[in-house]
């Protein structure tokens, strides 16, 4: 196989929870008279929460906030999301992870999160392939997706030092941007609206409809 880290993205790749979170984005910026689409949280997941606020403020209130007070904006936006139906674990997720496990890779998921209720239940649901020493949050990096360092980060953590031998699972342009521009194979996932190209001009090796598509590619070339 070649590989010794896999490393995973969190919303939109373990969890369908980005429809959540796109609506939870727009109530929330909207209390801050802050408009934000679909698209835009589409677009801008996968980087820490609160550079997008601060960036978006930037952009249509010409304000420079602080980080604390992005991160009381960020906190709106949790509540909202968290008042909403959970998400569930996309199929082929725990197949495709064995499957890595099974073949010597060390697991590791890689979030641009800060929601704690959010990074606890994905320590539970999957803690049969990661703890906490091998998880990157938006607590872990000064610098979010699309820069390189959380995808730096999450190699050191699982002990890869050759970023050929690490394959990224993501689903966000960000997110893959971040992956490519550390030196790891990425595999894209698009589980959003956008179209696949936009993931394949980011650098992705190639993009699969659903986990268990990325599965079965996998079984079946290795």
């Amino acid at each position: 196989m070649g590989l010794e880290t896999v490393l995973f993205d969190m919303d939109g790749v373990l969890y369908d929870s980005m429809p959540n979170h796109a609506v939870a984005w727009q109530q929330a910026m909207a209390q801050f008279d802050i408009v934000m689409t679909a698209e835009d949280a589409y677009a801008t997941e996968g980087a820490r929460g609160v550079d997008t606020i601060r960036e978006m403020v930037w952009a249509q209130q010409h304000l420079t906030i602080s980080t604390d007070e992005a991160m009381r904006m960020y906190q709106k936006k949790a509540e909202i999301f968290h008042s909403m139906p959970q998400a569930v674990i996309f199929d082929g997720v725990f197949d495709l992870m064995q499957l890595f496990k099974d073949n010597g890779c060390a697991i590791g998921i890689v979030t641009g999160s800060a929601q704690r209720p959010l990074i606890a239940r994905m320590l539970d649901d999957f803690a049969d392939f990661v703890d906490e020493s091998r998880v990157v949050t938006a607590y872990d990096v000064e610098r979010g997706k699309p820069a390189p360092d959380p995808y730096l980060m999450g190699m050191k953590k699982c002990g890869c030092t050759d970023a050929k031998r690490c394959l990224v699972v993501e689903n966000a342009p960000l997110g893959v941007e971040a992956a490519v521009v550390a030196g790891c194979r990425t595999m894209a996932v698009n589980t959003g609206p956008l179209a696949d190209d936009i993931l394949a001009e980011k650098g992705a090796e190639r993009v699969f409809k659903t986990l268990r598509e990325l599965y079965d590619f996998w079984v079946q070339s290795s």
